[in-house]
């Protein structure tokens, strides 16, 4: 059963005509009541919106994911993750306050929900992304832009239309990446007038999608993205490039995690591998892992000496 304040808000919305308010709290009804598992009472909802003229979300079903859609479960943790404790103190914030919406809602307060990472390549947005859907036991879902983008006038904005509205009825983290792909800079000379549309439509499903709804945007060019994108979420955060502190938390924790134990200190590999991402480092922790397993009667320090050697030699 829907929680007594949707009910009275869903009441005040209805006596008073608010159409686009009424729409928001049936839809949150909808993701409370998939969140319980109650699959046939959200689907009569969706039902009853649609026969009253509102525009539905797809039929409950992984089967019907709009077109460029893809649905992960998460498995990445933060603690995967060597980010800044204030960052990772954001992200908790934000975090409590989706556990704690009703908490929230009751004192007429919605929860930040709109999330903008920026940095370079291999930095953890998407591990972020996956991590924070993690912490809220709730699908990962990646739209993809190659899928979406048609050729046609109006086909990428009513593709896009689909996405966000599968999305509004359901409790998940809706993660766009590579944001600047598609949330160009209106003000480009070079730009055609139906990629400003999508642009403009894009920013406006943004905008309209409820609380209950995680979105969280990824971009590794911020100075490509359209001046009105960043204005659109609550809370955005930099992902920093590795330094040599965090590389050393980052092998602490890598060869804590192997069976063999390695006497080298931490700093001495984080000194002897200036990665620029984080993404390489774990390339290069993988192929230790590698050869470890195959190689089992080698000298496990022999072994990462060698492949860190290997590594820094493909890099010079």
């Amino acid at each position: 059963m829907a929680r007594a304040d949707l009910l009275i808000d869903l009441v005040r919305a209805a006596r008073s005509g608010a159409d686009d308010d009424l729409r928001r709290i049936v839809e949150s009804v909808i993701a409370e009541e998939e969140s319980k598992h109650h699959h046939l009472l959200a689907d009569r909802l969706r039902q009853a919106l649609r026969v009253n003229g509102h525009q539905a979300a797809l039929p409950v079903g992984d089967i019907d994911l709009p077109e460029g859609l893809q649905l992960r479960t998460p498995e990445s943790r933060l603690e995967d993750l060597v980010l800044p404790e204030s960052l990772v103190s954001e992200v908790l914030e934000l975090v409590e306050e989706q556990r704690r919406i009703e908490l929230l809602r009751a004192h007429g307060v919605e929860p930040r929900h709109r999330l903008l990472l920026l940095g370079p390549p291999g930095t953890g947005k998407t591990t972020l992304a996956e991590a924070i859907a993690e912490m809220l036991l709730t699908p990962l879902a990646i739209l993809h832009y190659e899928a979406v983008v048609g050729s046609f006038l109006g086909e990428t904005g009513a593709r896009l239309a689909q996405v966000f509205a599968w999305a509004r009825t359901r409790r998940c983290v809706l993660f766009l990446d590579e944001f600047d792909a598609i949330a160009k800079e209106r003000g480009d000379e070079h730009e055609t007038g139906e990629i400003k549309r999508v642009v403009s439509s894009l920013l406006m499903l943004v905008d309209e999608l409820p609380s209950h709804v995680i979105v969280i945007a990824a971009s590794n060019h911020p100075e490509l993205l359209d001046r009105a994108a960043g204005r659109r979420f609550q809370l955005t955060l930099r992902l920093p490039a590795p330094t040599p502190a965090t590389r050393r938390v980052w092998w602490e924790r890598y060869l804590a995690a192997l069976p063999h134990p390695i006497k080298t200190a931490p700093k001495t590999f984080a000194e002897r591998t200036p990665a620029s991402n984080f993404s390489e480092l774990e390339d290069l922790g993988q192929d230790i892992r590698r050869q470890l397993i195959l190689n089992p009667g080698a000298n496990p320090p022999q072994i990462v000496n060698e492949r860190i050697a290997r590594w820094r030699k493909r890099r010079a």
